[in-house]
């Protein structure tokens, strides 16, 4: 079988890989395949293991050809595979859902007070020369402990972030289509709507998946609905915050802060937001712990075992194509 992986990911997958599919190809170099490298390299493959920066859509899998079994993507988000054209073409999706919780989470709270407490700011300062002595009024920032905490979108990541808030005695709101009774029970989260919830936190938090009712949706009318003393955090997908209204904001004083780990253009990020002190950059690293990306990896290589072995992958995305499509 012709197996292809996009990228070098860690070595416990590919090991897996190894055990199983020894001569399988892969792109050794740590960048993104350009388009036509990509669709170059899909000609004649069984399987592909993928990452999120790799467009999956049904030009690839034409090229692919008619044997392509399975696309095993590393990563629990999947908008960059054309799900439809998979599923037209009897192609199986997988993901790595669940093994990032707990690290995207921790990261969330790391930008969140990193852009309270003006951290990256003062460090720079510092490290400048600047400091000179203890002063009353350099970099304040905002405050944490009892404060009012916002999650949109209450899913795994959401739901893991209020739960995190619990040392720090904050009140926790959250907007979602459904209602989330563990949060509630678990830190007294009361569900309101989006309004509502930009309207009274002091630190909203972004967990929704990229829809087409998500994009932009964290735009110039609703960062306006914001408190000016209030904090955006996005660790969900870049396109859900309409970066140049972002910008305006925070040079305008529309809200304190942001804390940035995924681009609406990534790795571009809009150059406004680059000159400004009041929001945190990431370079999507919210899930970059050792134990969770060597978890990713198993993950993706066992989905991608078991789909070229006629068996259904554990973390099927479109399971509406196991049975209909098997060779």
């Amino acid at each position: 079988m012709k197996i292809y992986v996009t990228r070098p990911i860690p070595e416990v997958g590919l090991e897996l890989l190894r055990r199983s599919h020894p001569n399988f190809e892969m792109n050794t170099e740590d960048r993104m395949l350009t388009r036509a490298e990509l669709l170059e390299k899909a000609r004649g493959l069984d399987g592909l293991l993928s990452l999120l920066t790799d467009k999956i859509d049904g030009e690839l899998m034409d090229v692919a050809g008619p044997q392509l079994k399975i696309v095993a993507n590393h990563a629990v988000g999947f908008d960059n595979v054309d799900l439809a054209a998979a599923t037209q073409r009897g192609v199986l999706i997988t993901n790595t859902p669940g093994v990032l919780t707990d690290a995207t989470a921790d990261h969330t709270w790391a930008l969140l007070f990193a852009v309270a407490r003006r951290i990256p700011e003062s460090e720079k300062f510092l490290r400048a020369g600047k400091f000179k002595g203890w002063g009353p009024l350099m970099f304040l920032g905002g405050d944490v402990t009892g404060r009012t905490l916002g999650i949109v979108g209450a899913g795994r990541i959401g739901h893991a972030v209020a739960t995190k808030s619990r040392g720090f005695g904050m009140r926790v709101l959250y907007s979602d289509e459904v209602a989330n009774a563990a949060i509630e029970q678990e830190v007294g989260a009361q569900k309101v709507s989006l309004e509502e919830l930009l309207r009274q936190s002091d630190f909203v938090s972004v967990h929704v998946p990229l829809l087409p009712s998500t994009r932009h949706f964290i735009n110039k009318d609703t960062l306006r609905q914001m408190k000016k003393t209030a904090y955006l955090i996005n660790t969900s997908r870049g396109p859900v915050v309409d970066e140049a209204a972002l910008a305006e904001a925070l040079r305008n004083g529309v809200v304190a802060g942001a804390a940035l780990d995924v681009f609406e253009n990534e790795p571009a990020v809009h150059p406004e937001l680059l000159k400004l002190d009041n929001v945190v950059l990431t370079p999507h690293t919210a899930s970059a712990t050792f134990d969770t990306r060597n978890k990713m990896a198993t993950m993706a290589a066992n989905n991608l075992i078991a789909g070229l072995a006629g068996q259904k992958p554990p973390n099927l995305v479109n399971s509406e194509v196991w049975g209909k499509h098997r060779k």
